[in-house]
């Protein structure tokens, strides 16, 4: 869970609305098991993508009650039909990610006015600066600063970490 040997663990680290937390973009599932996909611990390309995309399925997976660790053995394409069939409603694998985007920004909404800032999504100093002194990742540090922007641009935020008026627009907040 070293955020210097998996990258896209770092980016979810700093980014999750509860504290760094292994649980909110568990990309380990895609840079180390290869679930759904592999892809490589060590590089940034792409992680940006992955982290949010884990993390409005997360969040979606929690709020529908279903236990996070279900995800190893079930996909959107199944929890979907599992939802509509117990709320009714047309549930989408599309509107059920959607539901998990809407929970991440209302969750972000909620730690902005509580004072927290894009400053605040960051990993200590010590992953940014201090290079892994053995295994698979020795001598690399979290490249951050590489994945925040696209991040933020993937999420429909400002420079700062602020979601637009448009994304809240767009996600009915």
């Amino acid at each position: 869970y070293d955020p210097r040997a998996i990258q896209g663990m770092g980016l979810g680290y700093a980014t999750s609305n509860r504290g760094a937390c292994h649980l909110r973009a568990y990309t380990v599932s895609s840079e180390v098991l290869g679930i759904p996909e592999k892809t490589d611990p060590l590089v940034t390309d792409g992680k940006a993508g992955l982290v949010k995309a884990f993390q409005d399925a997360t969040a979606a997976v929690d709020s529908s009650g279903t236990c996070v660790f279900t995800t190893f053995a079930l996909s959107g394409e199944d929890i979907a039909p599992m939802i509509d069939a117990a709320c009714e409603g047309d549930w989408s694998v599309e509107r059920f990610v959607e539901v998990g985007e809407r929970i991440w920004n209302m969750e972000r909404q909620y730690n902005i006015a509580a004072g927290f800032t894009g400053a605040d999504d960051t990993l200590p100093e010590r992953l940014l600066k201090d290079a892994a002194k053995s295994g698979s990742a020795e001598g690399a540090v979290n490249r951050l600063d590489e994945m925040l922007p696209e991040y933020y641009e993937l999420r429909g935020w400002d420079v700062t970490g602020v979601p637009t008026a448009e994304t809240l627009g767009r996600l009915g907040l």
